[in-house]
């Protein structure tokens, strides 16, 4: 069982005769060993908890007067150990009915134009799935990545269901393999993978070959019509 979200959204009146609106979301979210709490506002990250290393990370740029997220962190983790307890609660009493779940629909694609020996980034985007818990791993050449990989957090979508980043460096060479591989509860154990491979195709001769050929067959043609012609006059 997991337990998410709480969505609000705020309007901010500037003057009596125009209002400017502002939406924030706010995660906040467990299973019996995840969590996550993450805030946003008209779409831009602000703030979220990484549990792993036991602080917050402000993801907004970086401002003249910067925002303060005091004691956020210390307030996740209080709403986090809540949190856990009541889904062992909720668990008990309603004897683990079968979660509603969506299944994943992934893709993968390269960030900028592919250049061969030049760094880039692969992108593997999760999108359409509920609960908002999965795992995404890399392969290149069909060997486990473990470095160069970065994950964003769950960001909700207006359906309810949730999307998900995953990036991996590369740095492409010709006849490389790269797959992400998402598993998710919806799946039942039949993870989705999604490959990419290098294949930087050489520039085509073939039209300027035929292009030529039919230019010089034609000149020839034009000089043979002229040449029979001038010889018709003659015997005459």
């Amino acid at each position: 069982m997991e337990l998410y979200t709480t969505i609000l959204t705020l309007t901010i009146v500037l003057s009596t005769d125009a209002e400017i609106v502002h939406e924030y979301v706010g995660i906040h979210g467990c299973s019996e060993t995840d969590g996550e709490d993450m805030h946003e506002l008209d779409e831009e990250e602000m703030w979220h908890a990484d549990f792993n290393q036991k602080r917050g990370v402000v993801t907004l740029p970086d401002f003249a007067n910067p925002l303060e997220f005091t004691h956020f962190y210390e307030t996740s983790v209080i709403e986090m150990t809540g949190c856990k307890s009541d889904v062992a609660f909720l668990t008990k009493i309603f004897k683990s009915p079968p979660p509603e779940m969506d299944a994943p629909h992934t893709s993968i694609y390269l960030k900028d134009d592919v250049e061969l020996g030049v760094q880039n980034t692969l992108i593997c985007h999760v999108t359409g799935f509920y609960p908002p818990s999965l795992s995404i791993s890399w392969t290149t050449n069909n060997a486990n990545v473990t470095e160069g990989i970065s994950l964003s957090q769950y960001r909700p979508r207006a359906d309810g269901t949730f999307n998900i980043f995953s990036t991996l460096k590369v740095t492409p060479a010709e006849g490389d393999i790269y797959s992400c591989t998402v598993n998710h509860r919806a799946l039942q154990g039949q993870p989705q993978t999604k490959t990419w491979d290098v294949d930087v195709a050489l520039p085509s001769v073939g039209p300027a070959v035929f292009c030529g050929v039919g230019l010089t067959l034609g000149l020839l043609g034009v000089a043979a019509g002229t040449f029979l012609l001038i010889k018709g006059n003659n015997c005459n």
